[in-house]
């Protein structure tokens, strides 16, 4: 475990230098599409280990004084409060959050562009929260036919309604906090404002997957399709680049079948297309970052069957549909790959039978693997994180980290004073507690120093396990999947 695979800081100069390069080749202004996340890429990182989940936004560092970044958000996604799966956060909410980590970078932050908005009540409440908070909001509205009816769209009635968004610099990001906000429309709209202006200026993509220079079944790409199964993305080969130049490359659909649309608006507004190809608008060197290709398929496969497990617990909780598993198996399928190349799958599972209990596994940067089964005391996680920390730490399997003086006043609390049914001590509790511990036991203290070793640890737990251990298993950087099935047979599940 832990191998790498990618050279982030080869990666961060190359993908800088190839930036740069494109804002030359605009005249000096140049609106860039950034796709996927700028912060917490943990895609990235786990399918191609040694990639950072902040290397984005570190490249970005690179070129602060030329980059100003303008956030878009769907007026739609806030009338429908949608929520970032990862966070937990709704998009609105996720917005601030962006501004406030923009800003901690030392980057500039020029505005937030409001997409599809059609007076929607709630988007207008935002506005008037952004303005005052201090940022410039801008609206773009829908246009009939969008994107096919091109003579509307590059008009004055079609992006000529939206709202101009003044810039002040060459290198303008647009990013926001998820798919299909409107990010590519916010571009060209913002081109086809520079050329009525008079200013030059050019579009480009930044988008990390699929990698356009690996093969189409490649893992690192069938992972980006299984990651995408909500969205229908599917990986193929970018036709418009092998007729023009004679090369296979890796596209998606989306970008494929959107291009001759691209292409005629370009032609509109520029008066030629700068692009031949989908792959011709892309600036991602994430392929030419790869030192150990195999490293990168072994994580690759294993993030596959992460999406499995996940996406059938979406299924389950009516947050996701039976098409989106059918599709990854039919990409495990492609992949060679089972459940059972997930070893703690099966040592989870062997646990939960043995003892008529949930339980779960955890596999160690060492390979070792240690199990955790549900107390009286404890729940199965919290055994399971007592036991990894132990292992870790060279302590005896046996030995006492918390006595139970310690975990039954909290017991009591949680039961008695603050409502709770379940005495048992959740992950976080538990960690409260040998932190406490810590201080007057050297074997606690031991325990506590190995806490940062969790971090790309596997584990896999035989129920679907409450908000509270979900959040602290990311928050330690494990890698978390569980079965779909619920602890107890209750309708209402926190």
């Amino acid at each position: 475990m832990n191998k790498i695979g990618f050279d982030n800081e080869k990666y961060l100069k190359m993908q800088s230098e190839r930036i740069k390069e494109r804002i030359g080749a605009f005249g000096g202004k140049l609106y860039l599409e950034f796709g996927g996340k700028l912060f917490d890429d943990y895609h990235a990182s786990r399918v191609l280990p040694g990639f950072k989940p902040d290397s984005k936004i570190k490249m970005l560092t690179q070129l602060k004084d030329e980059a100003e970044i303008v956030i878009v958000i769907s007026a739609q996604d806030i009338e429908k409060n949608k929520v970032r799966s990862d966070l937990g956060i709704t998009y609105d909410m996720d917005v601030l959050r962006l501004i406030d980590a923009f800003r901690g970078y030392g980057l500039y932050v020029g505005s937030v562009c409001l997409t599809h908005f059609a007076n929607q009540s709630s988007a207008i409440a935002y506005q008037k929260k952004l303005e005052s908070l201090g940022m410039k909001v801008y609206r773009h509205y829908p246009i009939e036919g969008y994107p096919s009816n091109i003579p509307l769209i590059v008009s004055d009635d079609g992006y000529g309604k939206n709202e101009y968004i003044e810039t002040s610099r060459s290198l303008v990001v647009i990013t926001a906090p998820g798919p299909g906000s409107g990010k590519m429309a916010t571009c060209l709209s913002q081109v086809y404002h520079e050329y009525k202006r008079g200013i030059k200026a050019g579009y480009a993509k930044y988008e990390t997957f699929p990698i356009w220079n690996l093969a189409l079944k490649h893992p690192v790409n069938l992972a980006y399709e299984a990651a995408t199964a909500d969205l229908n993305d599917v990986n193929m080969i970018d036709p418009f680049h092998l007729e023009a130049y004679g090369e296979t490359t890796v596209n998606y659909n989306r970008d494929v079948e959107v291009f001759p649309v691209l292409n005629a608006m370009f032609e509109q507004i520029m008066g030629e297309s700068p692009y031949k190809s989908p792959t011709d608008m892309g600036v991602n060197m994430a392929g030419f970052g790869i030192v150990d290709d195999e490293v990168c398929r072994e994580a690759s496969k294993q993030e596959i069957i992460r999406r499995y497990f996940n996406t059938k617990c979406q299924v389950l909780q009516g947050n996701a549909d039976h098409e989106q598993v059918m599709k990854i198996e039919l990409l495990m399928k492609q992949a060679g790959i089972s459940v059972d190349d997930r070893p703690v799958v099966s040592q989870a599972r062997v646990k939960a039978e043995t003892t008529g209990e949930p339980a779960a596994a955890m596999e160690l940067p060492d390979g070792r693997i240690v199990t955790g089964k549900t107390s009286a005391l404890l729940g199965a996680s919290s055994a399971l994180l007592l036991n990894a920390l132990k292992a870790l730490a060279g302590i005896d399997d046996e030995a006492e980290l918390i006595s139970p003086s310690t975990i039954e006043p909290i017991q009591d609390l949680k039961v008695n004073h603050l409502g709770n049914h379940n005495p048992r001590l959740h992950t976080d509790e538990v960690l409260i507690a040998l932190s406490i511990c810590a201080t007057t036991d050297d074997r606690a203290e031991l325990a506590m120093q190995q806490i940062q070793s969790l971090r790309g640890c596997e584990v896999h737990s035989s129920v679907m396990l409450s908000p509270v251990d979900v959040n602290v298993f990311r928050k330690l950087g494990v890698n978390l999947t569980c079965e779909p099935v619920y602890q107890n047979k209750k309708l209402y599940h926190r």
